[in-house]
């Protein structure tokens, strides 16, 4: 495909997300703009980030690293007055704490105490190091069936984790929650039930604002149960590359 035929294709379907969006939140009554879209490129080549960018998209998602870092390095050099954030989304590990610590707006999938304080230890390095001038957003990832495979805390547990982030504050914020929705079950359910969590959550934790939650095939439910972001993928993007193991 031709770089003039695949801009075409991603603004037209920028365009188709952002008006399901849109639609998303005037059938709710929701502000408009009160649901943010996050474009997820992982798998994607840097020059689709780049275009997109150049289309005004403004929040992404990624969820390999080191594949994310040096993407978003390639951007940042080829558009230095471009304004975007990348969040990490996908499983983080531990060991890769520094690397993310120098890209990410926020990490979106922090589910346990080592892991936030290998991301706090991480931003307090890049924040010293100038590599970042605010401290790391945190997301934590709620497991609504208790499935480990699939990451997320526990609700039960969820207190004790987020005391932990705030006890580093200064290196990370808690921003809010991130969820997906189990396999099974209604979509509806699972994101009723998100809601209910967050809203907990932030007459614990009032700067907590954010919810994280639905992605290409049920964005409009998430918004009508109270998702900040909607992370969407396929819709965008289109089908993923085939990438080696």
């Amino acid at each position: 495909m031709s770089v003039d035929s695949r801009r075409a294709e991603l603004a037209a379907s920028l365009a188709a997300a952002r008006e399901r969006v849109a639609r998303a939140e005037l059938a709710v009554g929701r502000e408009p703009g009160s649901a943010r879209l996050m474009v997820v490129t992982k798998f994607f080549p840097a020059a689709d980030l780049a275009c997109l960018v150049e289309l005004g998209a403004t929040e992404f998602g990624e969820s390999r690293e080191p594949e994310a870092g040096r993407k978003v390095a390639q951007v940042r050099a080829e558009l230095p007055d471009a304004v975007f954030d990348v969040d990490m989304i996908g499983s983080a590990q531990r060991k890769k704490a520094k690397t993310v610590a120098r890209w990410a707006r926020r990490v979106q999938s922090v589910d346990s105490p080592e892991l936030a304080q290998a991301l706090a230890v991480a931003a307090e390095r890049s924040l010293d190091a100038g590599e970042r001038t605010a401290p790391l957003g945190v997301l934590l990832q709620v497991s609504l069936d208790g499935d480990p495979a699939r990451g997320g805390v526990p609700v039960d547990e969820l207190g004790r984790l987020a005391e932990q982030v705030v006890a580093r504050d200064g290196a990370l914020s808690l921003d809010g929650l991130m969820v997906i929705a189990p396999l099974h079950g209604e979509v509806r359910e699972h994101l009723a039930h998100a809601q209910t969590i967050a809203e907990g959550f932030r007459r614990d934790y009032p700067q907590a604002r954010e919810l994280s939650s639905g992605m290409s095939g049920d964005l409009e439910t998430a918004i009508e149960y109270g998702s900040t972001c909607v992370r969407v993928g396929t819709a965008i993007m289109g089908a993923r590359p085939i990438i080696s193991p």
